[in-house]
């Protein structure tokens, strides 16, 4: 019997064996597969070498590697029931990839973008294709419904939304032009509009009630999501929540001083908070008054031309998935830079060490952009085509003058 009972044991064992054995080579398989570029991504021997499109073409097959990869990924997700256990290509059949929401979200601005824009003819085609798979009637009634389900209202509210908002200014923006792809972006727009239109309801019932600003580095900052309303508004949005925006940036920052940017950046941010606030009100204010707004805000800005005034952020390991947001923090704000130097007049002795500072993070920001790791690869290419295309300044640049405040008188309408 103890012979029998030794025999049944080692072959148990080996079976065991061999089942973790083959269990672990389907996850090693699975993971493989996983990491394979996306649907929509072509051939790296495709792209160009040494052309002015390369950098561009970078940064669009980035994107299209990534927003139909549904896996890794993480999710904000409220489970009501049993039925909500679901993969995100479920959840939402549009933005499910590129790790998360949002990177999809502007994945796909990057990809608009650059389309509308000519700047990638030659992926001018995969775009496209992507564009119509992705931007269906039905997929965009499915992301509605995720929007409209139970416990909700703060989904991707308020980066991710502004993001959405970012994506619909570009398709209104393209479609103002002539051709095929103004036609394709209508109605790639109209197609859109059903989601669009119940992020601004859910954003009008927010706002009133938002005491006080989000000044964090990361997600849930509240000056960089205002200042991609705003511009989404300019361009032809809602103007009733462009009201709410403008209104709650005022009341949020019209009295700010000293900001403490020596603090800055915190170990994950990804966006600076003195930065982003700043480069929000240039949107709010008359070009004088923001001048003096900006003196009280960020009394320390050198008139020498130097750029030692404000250090770049450091990424230690760019694997890591919060490490590094740092990368993001030096691209955007290299553009808040921009932004805030844009709206002094040119005479301005500030705007040397601006311009400095912007340099520096832009070298360091831009220089960090590849596929080595996914962490990065996912939106980082994202960060500099807002950078390097300049999209907030371009749809400052064109606001009516009407929006900007010059007197108190505003403030109490």
């Amino acid at each position: 019997m103890p012979k029998f009972n030794y025999k049944i044991l080692s072959l148990t064992m080996f079976i065991f064996a061999s089942a973790c054995s083959s269990e672990g080579e389907g996850e090693k398989n699975s993971i493989i597969t996983e990491k394979t570029p996306g649907q929509f991504a072509p051939e790296p021997a495709d792209e160009p070498s040494n052309n002015s499109g390369s950098t561009e073409a970078k940064f669009a097959r980035l994107a299209l590697d990534c927003v139909a990869r549904q896996y890794p990924n993480q999710i904000a997700h409220v489970l009501s029931s049993a039925e909500d256990v679901k993969s995100p290509q479920e959840l939402y059949p549009i933005f499910y990839g590129c790790y998360d929401w949002h990177s999809a979200v502007h994945g796909h601005w990057l990809l608009v973008r650059l389309w509308g824009q000519n700047k990638v003819p030659e992926l001018d085609a995969d775009i496209e294709a992507l564009l119509d798979t992705s931007f269906t009637e039905e997929k965009v009634a499915a992301e509605r419904q995720y929007f409209l389900g139970n416990d909700r209202d703060g989904f991707e509210r308020p980066y991710g939304v502004a993001w959405y908002f970012q994506l619909m200014t570009e398709l209104r923006d393209i479609s103002k032009g002539n051709g095929a792809k103004a036609q394709k972006a209508q109605k790639l727009m109209e197609i859109m509009a059903p989601l669009e239109f119940v992020i601004i309801e859910k954003l009008k019932k927010w706002l009133p009630k938002l005491a006080y600003p989000v000044r964090i580095g990361t997600h849930n900052q509240t000056a960089f999501a205002f200042g991609l309303i705003l511009d989404w508004q300019s361009a032809g949005g809602d103007a009733g929540l462009g009201r709410l925006v403008r209104d709650k940036s005022l009341e949020f920052h019209r009295s700010d001083e000293n900001c403490p940017i020596g603090y800055e950046p915190s170990g994950e941010d990804f966006l600076s908070p003195c930065l982003m606030e700043a480069d929000l009100m240039r949107r709010l204010m008359s070009q004088e008054e923001f001048s003096a707004w900006l003196s009280k805000f960020l009394p320390n800005i050198p008139e020498d031309g130097s750029a030692n005034w404000l250090d770049v952020g450091v990424v230690k390991d760019p694997s890591d998935g919060k490490l590094v947001h740092l990368d993001g923090v030096n691209i955007s704000r290299a553009w808040a830079l921009d932004g805030i130097a844009s709206a002094l007049t040119e005479d301005d002795a500030r705007i040397a060490s601006l311009k400095a500072a912007m340099k520096k993070h832009a070298d360091v920001g831009l220089a960090s952009v590849s596929g080595e790791h996914y962490s990065g690869s996912h939106w980082l290419a994202s960060f500099a085509t807002y950078y390097l295309t300049r999209r907030g300044i371009k749809i400052s640049d064109q606001a009516d003058k009407s929006q900007k405040t010059v007197s108190t008188e505003d403030d109490s309408e």
